[in-house]
């Protein structure tokens, strides 16, 4: 075949050849770097992790690297059962390392450096001892997985294992509770070779059935997919249970089985198990395997098989559906040995219509027959925070209504009505009443901390209309009288309020700006004394510490009022009058009443943290950014909110433009749209369905509904149920509708479900097939979200010059008609 160009013949594959970059062929293209102003920021040194022991004697600080490597992202492994592992060093092949310590007292000013770390530490699974005195670790070598105990008051690390420790399922290392040793999951003897799935021969096909039953499964990822995927899953599942004492001695505690976890009752004579079993499944994840529940002394012995649950491919329908029978077991943390678990009592089914959803039992040593009923919940149990005998407080929830209850109950007494405390909307969160303050008990387990006149605590948020005020509220648990203790005053800062000593009247708060870091403090709430500070952290991002910051609120074309938080360039002259491009960020939420919807949780005094995906970056490169728009899709009383998705969307961004150009900051025509996952999802059907935006950027998203059948995001309907609305919504069907620029970046081996790489991969050869201006960016290694320094500098290189082509330097239709 051959085509006429300028009166010669030429073969149709040379004129392709000619064709520019941009169109057809893929780039060869090495990691790329962003300019000078954007690297500074991505190189700013990340502060410690505080973790400060319930007793206050010792601070940890926890250093890490940024980012990790595309060489550490490109070890070996194996993705099975939902999991991701490294089958050489059997743990999580993308766990967070931690590569150095300090210890303090709060008081203190400076850190004192831990000795004795292992060299090139890569450290994770921290655990307290009982009481609070040593620090269990694993640190990772080329080789495996060791444990190493820190001695806190000595600031001194120690070996206790070899590197044959077992972390591929979690839940590594458990303290007994005297302190003398860990029961740890280490390496079987018996585990046998795994299969090299590229030199495997097949012995047959792979073959799954059903037998009538509904099995509606969300689109899980790195689930198992042959005989040799499940052959491979046992062997790395299996461990072997030792009581490893603090000087290395080690004694069979339990043979080869795949626990997955292990709870030490609050006294620690007794110890719960949970092993998956077979039949595996290639539908769900390993969490939905077929498990067994024992309850063991802590010295091994058999207690009490508690729980046998079969494999759960085939729930009821609906985000509140529940397996019937014993499920969410717990110990009762104010008590020595006491088990807690619920039931369903509407078969798990919700939309079997009763007056309770679930009971709440609790059951005695030996573990035997049914519980003792102690409460029922109108929706679904969530959890318990004990306080003592006759005291304790109850959560439920509920999705389809966004309703949840606080409920103050006698566990002593099951026959006495419980007191409905709090009865909300959790997407409400100007009524939010904040969370119970707890404390550590005898048993090292948290309870609510009540003081001498049996007064509880909250600590809330404080967001409101009028901004966000974090407090202090005593509660009477019998009269329900409330008192506010404090409530901070700060107007320039922001202020989080993490944990309160009743005892010591010592409130433990994090204070911010946007140009000051983070650190911490006490404050005394009777003394109005402080605050203390606790630490010195100071601000890496210099270069943007003086940006302009403020939370912008403004009115979409039905009267709901959105807010966002809105960046002006670094030097920029707000009276200067010049039009600067802008970036919208946003992600988008369902709510089911406009109450909610419109709630402004955003504060101006927040540090300024450029993490990797964030917009940030260009306020130095002459851009507006509007970050974190609100984006509230709304579908109050029967409608759903995806019942109205494509209008809410446009409608949500034609007025965040519309109040930004107002205070005549932008250039509205040079406005790019940009966001992640279900934000990317957001850019598509944006740029599909109005012409606001000069381009836009979409990571990791899914565009086409169709392939996520059995409902996505906060969407219950299935795809049968509810055609139109998955038509609609996926961008993909609506390819031939898209006219600007769409820079779509996604990862490799991205895990998220309904993400898969194919999403992103299908939709360009259907937007390139159309004529549309698109580039695809595959990330190698990468998964739902960038780890990699290497992936995140090429990541912000594509951005910046895709913003910089389409949308700071655009090409109007006229300019490109006269070229």
């Amino acid at each position: 075949m051959k085509l006429k160009l300028k009166g010669i013949l030429i073969p149709l594959f040379v004129a392709a050849l000619l064709s520019p970059a941009t169109g057809y062929f893929q780039e060869k293209l090495t990691y790329q770097q962003p300019s000078q102003e954007i690297l500074d920021l991505v190189n700013a040194p990340l502060a410690p992790v505080v973790r400060i022991t319930d007793n206050g004697k010792h601070m940890l600080l926890l250093y890490r690297d940024t980012y990790k490597t595309i060489a550490e992202l490109s070890e070996p492994e194996m993705r099975l059962a939902g999991l991701r592992i490294n089958p050489v060093t059997n743990i999580g092949s993308r766990t967070n390392y931690y590569n150095n310590i300090m210890v303090k007292a709060p008081s203190d000013r400076e850190a004192t450096q831990v000795k004795g770390l292992p060299e090139n530490p890569r450290l994770a699974n921290f655990s307290f001892s009982p009481d609070e005195s040593m620090v269990a670790v694993t640190n990772t070598t080329a080789e495996g997985v060791e444990v190493w105990v820190l001695d806190l008051d000595k600031a001194e690390v120690k070996k206790i294992t070899e590197a044959q420790v077992n972390a591929n399922l979690g839940d590594v290392i458990n303290w007994f509770k005297d302190g003398s040793a860990l029961l740890v999951k280490m390496l079987p003897d018996s585990r046998q070779e795994l299969i090299d799935q590229a030199e495997a021969v097949p012995e047959g096909p792979t073959i799954s059935t059903n037998d009538g039953k509904k099995a509606q499964n969300r689109t899980y990822q790195d689930l198992l997919s042959n005989p040799s995927d499940e052959f491979n899953f046992e062997q790395l599942a299996l461990s072997e249970l030792y009581r490893v004492d603090l000087n290395g001695n080690k004694t069979l505690w339990k043979p080869a089985a795949m626990y997955r976890s292990i709870s030490f009752s609050p006294n620690g004579d007794y110890v719960m198990v949970v092993t998956v079993e077979q039949p595996f499944s290639y539908l769900v994840p390993y969490y939905r395997f077929p498990s067994t529940t024992t309850i063991y002394s802590n010295t091994g012995d058999l207690v009490n098989t508690l729980l046998k649950v079969p494999l759960i491919e085939d729930l009821p329908k609906g985000f509140m559906a529940e397996r019937k029978g014993m499920r969410d077991l717990s110990w009762r943390a104010d008590r020595g040995a006491t088990l807690v678990y619920a039931e369903a009592l509407d078969e798990g089914d919700p939309e079997v219509e009763v007056p309770f959803r679930d009971a709440v039992y609790q059951l005695e040593a030996p573990f035997t027959g049914k519980g003792t009923e102690i409460l029922k919940t109108i929706n679904r149990y969530r959890y318990i925070s004990w306080g003592k005998d006759n005291l304790a407080v109850a959560y439920d929830y509920w999705w389809n209504t966004r309703n949840t209850k606080t409920y103050v109950f006698d566990p002593s007494n099951p026959g006495k009505e419980p007191v409905l405390l709090f009865d909300r909307n959790y997407q409400d969160v100007y009524s939010d009443p904040g969370s119970f303050v707890t404390k550590r008990n005898e048993y090292g387990a948290q309870v609510l901390s009540l003081d001498g006149k049996g007064h509880a605590y909250l600590l809330g948020d404080g967001y409101s209309e009028n901004g966000q005020f974090p407090f202090v509220d005593r509660l009477d648990l019998k009269s329900l009288k409330k008192e506010r203790m404090y409530q901070s005053q700060l107007t320039d800062k922001k202020e989080d309020l993490l944990d309160y000593n009743v005892a010591k009247d010592e409130l433990l708060v994090r204070i911010e700006s946007k140009n000051t870091y983070p650190n911490y403090y006490y404050k005394h709430l009777k003394k109005r004394k402080g605050p203390t500070q606790l630490t010195y952290f100071e601000n890496p991002f210099k270069s943007i510490q003086e940006v302009h910051k403020e939370v912008i609120t403004y009115t979409r074309e039905d009267g709901l009022e959105l807010s966002g938080t809105l960046y002006l360039p670094v030097g920029y002259d707000q009276n200067s009058g010049e039009k600067m491009p802008m970036i919208l960020w946003a992600y988008p939420r369902e709510y089911k009443d406009k109450n909610s919807a419109s709630q402004n949780t955003q504060n101006p005094n927040e540090f300024t943290y450029p993490y990797w995906g964030s917009p940030l970056y260009w306020v130095t490169k002459g851009y507006v950014v509007l970050d974190d728009a609100a984006f509230p899709i709304i579908g109050e009383g029967e409608e759903q909110p995806n019942d109205t998705f494509r209008d809410q969307l446009v409608s949500n961004a034609k007025a965040a433009i519309d109040a930004v150009d107002a205070m005549g900051y932008i250039d509205a025509s040079r406005v790019a749209v940009g966001g992640h996952s279900y934000g990317a999802f957001m850019v598509a059907n944006l740029l599909s369905h109005s012409d606001l935006f000069a381009a836009g950027i979409a990571r990791s998203g899914a565009y086409n509904r169709t392939l996520t059948p059995f409902g996505f995001q906060s969407e219950e309907r299935n795809y049968w149920e509810a055609p139109e609305v998955y038509y609609t919504m996926s961008p993909f069907m609506h390819a031939d509708k898209m006219k600007t620029p769409l820079l779509l970046v996604h990862g490799v081996a991205d895990n998220n479900s309904g993400t898969y790489p194919m999403q992103s991969e299908r939709y360009f050869n259907a937007l390139k097939g159309l004529g549309a201006t698109v580039r695809l960016v595959m990330l190698p290694k990468e998964s739902h979200g960038y780890r990699a320094k290497e992936s995140i500098l090429h990541l912000l290189w594509e951005q910046d010059q895709w913003l910089e082509k389409y949308v700071k330097n655009k090409t109007t239709d006229s300019e490109a008609g006269s070229e």
